[in-house]
């Protein structure tokens, strides 16, 4: 048996940031690629991170990475590293830019398009240059992860890039760049990362040390994510949140499940990735009731309750304190083709490791039951 926590190196707590230029040094990354998006620049996040360097210093900066990543949006990132002649990157952001920074990492030292690189992991090498991951959301986990989810355009799933070689040198957690996190991104990321907790602890895999992790996750969020979103100022609750995000994360390096497989496939109309699998978390977990045995026990007393028949309305109860949406009509995904989101659920690479692979069928009981 192997059992692995194979992260980055993290620094994590207030002030973390300030670690950045000496770790840049250390990493030998003499021009970095700034990336982030328009958000962070406009309510000053990135401006904090770009602080630590002398005021007379020049970086590039590309701050147009869209909220679900695009290759058009890793192209354009990719076109600025080329010119300025970069050695590494630095992703300031959630998920999103932190996952398109990865892919700006691999064109670095790959061949394009991107789009060979979709389930193909065997194709990348350690040519990719070295990203230094900055979260400023606490719920991705991207920061610690292999994967990047990128997009053929905003109205496709994404694509499965996924590689040892993608993740970050360094991870660098600071609960300060969350605090102004607007209330519905710390509900939405914040329960993205208990689905990750749960799933990964949930997943196939014998693996203790996630298990432990993922468990306490779990705890974190259920614990303190309600403050976190009442009042974005309070610097214990971010500080737990920070640590439940980057859990969630760890517990992905077990494997995730349907809730992230459905999440996946509904990804193509530009919804929030976190609200996604978040509303659809509960209808996954009673469908898997029966099959994990005394697991989703352990998870009914993490989440403070006695049955696992208690933890998916447990889950809705909270998310109707966070003022998350109640189901998939809520959102307003229109369900054109039921048989065929079933159908991509169904081959879907989250399945690989869930606990239990839902049939065509089981797959749109669930969805369905979403829906309502």
């Amino acid at each position: 048996m192997t059992l692995l926590l194979d992260i980055p190196k993290v620094h994590f707590g207030f002030d973390a940031i300030n670690v950045l230029p000496d770790e840049l040094n250390e990493l030998g990354i003499r021009r970095p690629l700034m990336v982030t998006d328009q958000g962070l620049v406009k309510c000053g996040i990135f401006r904090k991170v770009r602080e630590t360097f002398p005021q007379n210093s020049s970086l590039p900066v590309f701050d147009q990475m869209p909220e679900n990543p695009t290759v058009e949006g890793v192209e354009k990132a990719y076109k600025i590293y080329r010119q300025e002649h970069c050695d590494g990157v630095v992703a300031v952001g959630g998920g999103s830019v932190i996952d398109g920074s990865k892919a700006v990492a691999l064109l670095a030292g790959h061949p394009g398009p991107l789009s060979q690189y979709d389930h193909h992991s065997e194709k990348i090498t350690a040519a990719t240059a070295p990203i230094v991951a900055i979260p400023t959301t606490a719920g991705t986990g991207s920061e610690v992860t292999n994967g990047a989810g990128i997009h053929h355009d905003p109205s496709s799933p994404s694509m499965n890039i996924d590689s040892p070689y993608l993740r970050s040198r360094i991870a660098i957690c600071d609960p300060n760049l969350t605090i102004s996190l607007p209330p519905v991104l710390t509900a939405g990321t914040g329960m993205d990362a208990l689905s990750q907790c749960i799933e990964g602890y949930l997943a196939k895999p014998v693996n203790p040390l996630i298990d432990a992790v993922a468990l306490d996750g779990i705890q974190r969020v259920v614990n303190y994510i309600e403050r976190a979103v009442k009042d974005g100022s309070d610097k214990e609750a971010r500080w737990h949140m920070m640590m439940a995000g980057l859990q969630g994360g760890i517990s992905i390096g077990k494997g995730l499940g349907s809730g992230h497989a459905i999440a996946n496939t509904l990804g193509d109309k530009g919804f929030h990735h976190g609200v996604i699998v978040t509303v659809v978390l509960p209808s996954v977990l009673r469908f898997l009731e029966r099959h994990v045995g005394d697991k989703m026990t352990e998870v009914a007393k993490a989440l403070g309750l006695h049955k696992g028949n208690e933890v998916a309305g447990a889950i809705e109860r909270l998310n109707e304190r966070l003022a998350l949406p109640k189901n998939l009509r809520e959102i307003g995904y229109p369900l054109d083709d039921l048989d065929q989101i079933a159908e991509v659920c169904t081959v879907s690479f989250f399945n690989s490791r869930s606990a239990r692979v839902p049939t065509h069928e089981e797959y749109k009981m669930i969805i369905t039951d979403s829906m309502e």
